[in-house]
């Protein structure tokens, strides 16, 4: 269970956005304290959400042996939706810049202006949980786990779908100069590449998630 739950949260956590805005956050002139803040604001969603899901799961008793088709069906659908989001994704135009805006979009205009409470904010939305990260705490909530373990799985499923922000500040912290400038040049890497990352996240997810629902409802019994 554990290791399942750890690999989609991995997954879950590979998002160019959150870096990129932990780039722009280490880069300006209270690095510190907006990253903090924008790191609180992630562990806090994500830690919400975590909670929030594995309570509607756990109230609708997916972990008991009985429930055995609807929690599979449940993984089933997961996979189809995440598949179904790397077609659209993959299809989706990018909407040419428009000249007239600096900067287009609400989170775009607060990243522009880093401060604390704005980076807190940011935190939250950017973290607002996808199917990604719902799959990997249905592991968690479907599985007949005690107390304590379920504890420490979700635990360890927040910190690493934080990953991308935690990670920079670390480095931040023990190399600051190097991990700014390699940040920096990072972030046009991930502008060209982001949405390729995407659909790759998403069709790996989904993916496993069809295979385990089919192998689920035909054969584990």
């Amino acid at each position: 269970m554990l290791i399942q739950a750890a690999g989609l949260a991995l997954l879950a956590a590979v998002s160019p956005t959150a870096l990129l805005v932990a780039a722009v956050y280490l880069g300006s002139t209270r690095p510190r304290v907006v990253t903090a803040f924008y790191l609180a604001g992630a562990i806090v969603m994500s830690l919400f959400m975590a909670v929030v899901i594995l309570a509607i799961l756990r109230g609708a008793n997916l972990q008991r042996p009985g429930e055995h088709e609807p929690r599979y069906g449940l993984r089933l659908g997961l996979g189809i939706l995440l598949l179904a989001a790397t077609v659209v994704v993959a299809r989706r135009k990018p909407r040419p810049p428009d000249p007239a805006k600096a900067h287009q979009g609400f989170i775009s205009k607060m990243v522009a202006d880093p401060a604390p409470l704005s980076a807190f904010l940011v935190g939250l939305l950017i973290f607002a949980p996808g199917v990604s990260f719902l799959a990997a705490v249905q592991v968690i909530a479907t599985a007949r786990a005690s107390f304590d373990l379920t504890v420490i799985a979700l635990i360890i499923v927040v910190v690493i779908n934080v990953l991308f922000v935690w990670l920079p500040i670390v480095f931040y912290l023990a190399i600051p100069g190097a991990t700014t400038r390699y940040l920096m040049a990072f972030n046009g890497w991930l502008r060209a590449h982001g949405k390729v990352i995407l659909i790759c996240v998403l069709a790996v997810v989904g993916g496993i998630m069809v295979i385990n629902g089919i192998y689920g409802l035909a054969v584990v019994r």
